[in-house]
């Protein structure tokens, strides 16, 4: 079992058992841990305290973050006041060209490898401007084949390359060395607008769904924002996890809600690290 896979095993059990409010031993005792080397791998993965954790993935916490920022309200800021501006400063989309996106990518040379994150295991995928596909990998022969689904006439090479490496500091927080990511994405107008937008949300907050549809200047998109963000092809660098409802529950993910509330919960910890 993997560090992510005992944290994901207890997250799940704290929230399954969230009114009982479960204590250190009830949890560690969960993930075959004792609560001593629990408590120590939970913090080397996440940088707080399995309590401290468990706020940040609370409905008060999202909601208090709701009422504080608005994609809006961060999306122009200048300078890099910590981690929470990466996006902004980072990363940029260009889309394909119409004869790319109609072709299924007839044209295109694509690397793709594999990799690990925090959250698990990955398959990132590249050509020659920028990031094209990256998704949670539980299955390495399912998550080929669905990368090979989106462009079925591209020629597809298994290498890892300067654009996917600069791609996975992210997951690392080397950000002293990170180069400009670019993104190469496979999308409508409508879509890439949506994504942009997700990439104004600042590390450690969340946004809603409505939120982003006001952000793009059409507040009666939600329901179409959802289904966007619901199509996002690159996991974690289009931070679509920061999405939630707008009650303060988390929701679902593509890739797992319980890897979702991870990720929250872990920029959280990075971006308001114990004194």
């Amino acid at each position: 079992m993997t560090d992510y896979e005992r944290i994901k095993k207890a997250i799940e059990f704290i929230r399954s058992n969230f009114q009982q409010q479960p204590d250190l031993d009830a949890v560690a005792k969960e993930v075959y841990l004792s609560p001593f080397h629990f408590q120590r791998l939970f913090k080397e993965w996440a940088g707080v305290t399995p309590k401290k954790f468990l706020q940040y993935i609370s409905l008060q916490h999202a909601k208090k973050l709701l009422q504080q920022h608005t994609v809006s309200d961060t999306a122009y800021e200048t300078g890099l006041s910590g981690s929470s501006r990466l996006h902004d400063l980072f990363i940029s989309i260009e889309g394909m060209t119409p004869g790319e996106y109609k072709n299924g990518g007839e044209q295109l040379r694509i690397n793709y490898s594999f990799a690990e994150t925090p959250f698990g295991n990955i398959i990132v995928a590249s050509t020659t401007k920028g990031i094209c596909h990256l998704a949670f990998a539980d299955d390495e022969k399912e998550a080929l084949k669905q990368l090979q689904l989106q462009f079925p006439n591209a020629q597809f090479r298994q290498v890892v390359d300067t654009i996917q490496q600069n791609a996975l500091f992210i997951f690392t927080q080397d950000w002293k060395d990170l180069s400009k990511i670019k993104l190469h994405l496979k999308g409508t107008p409508f879509q890439i607008k949506v994504w942009e937008a997700l990439l104004k949300i600042p590390m450690g907050d969340v946004s809603t769904y409505s939120g982003i549809a006001n952000t793009i200047n059409n507040p009666n998109a939600s329901r179409a924002v959802g289904t966007a963000i619901g199509d996002n092809p690159v996991a974690f660098l289009i931070p679509c996890h920061r999405v939630i409802r707008s009650t303060g529950d988390f929701g679902q993910y593509h890739w797992g809600s319980i890897r979702k509330t991870a990720m929250i919960g872990w920029e959280a910890a990075k971006t308001n690290p114990e004194n």
